[in-house]
């Protein structure tokens, strides 16, 4: 059985991205938005976006980092690793800048999304994984064959 995850990700740049690593079946992420409804999350301020995560999470074992261009640093992002991490749940970061977008395009690297973060005054050490090709072909089969090993080894990391 697949493993509960979050995924957690820089929505409008990476979403194309996100919903690749999600058809590959091999975990079960939470229900991902469409453009309008992340937007009418957001338009509920703070408070929504919160909510919504914090609704999203629960029953999830493992909180997976889809990590683009500019998903290291930002405040979403941090609010869902340290929840994660506080809760216990595995965590892992998969580069997917080399996966295409609709449009074909690939991405610049992002960093790592768990460097300078803590939670109870103690380092977050989550994996990061970085497929080492630049095909988006390879990258979406080196993904798709190590995923659930992957999110295997942080729930086992964790628990």
């Amino acid at each position: 059985m697949a493993h509960k995850c979050f995924l957690s990700f820089h929505y409008k740049p990476d979403n194309w991205r996100v919903q690749k690593v999600k058809q590959m079946g091999a975990i079960e992420g939470q229900a991902l938005l469409d453009s309008n409804g992340w937007e009418s999350v957001k338009r509920g301020g703070d408070a929504a976006i919160q909510k919504w995560i914090d609704d999203n999470m629960k029953g999830r074992d493992c909180l997976v980092v889809l990590v683009g261009e500019k998903t290291a640093g930002r405040r979403w992002v941090n609010y869902e690793i340290k929840k994660a991490w506080g809760k216990g749940m595995g965590v892992l970061a998969i580069h997917i800048h080399n996966l295409e977008d609709r449009d074909g395009n690939q991405a610049k690297k992002g960093g790592d999304p768990f460097t300078g973060l803590t939670v109870d005054g103690k380092a977050v050490t989550g994996k990061v994984y970085d497929p080492p090709y630049s095909i988006s072909k390879n990258v979406y089969n080196h993904i798709s064959e190590n995923i659930e090993d992957w999110v295997k080894a942080a729930v086992k990391a964790r628990g």
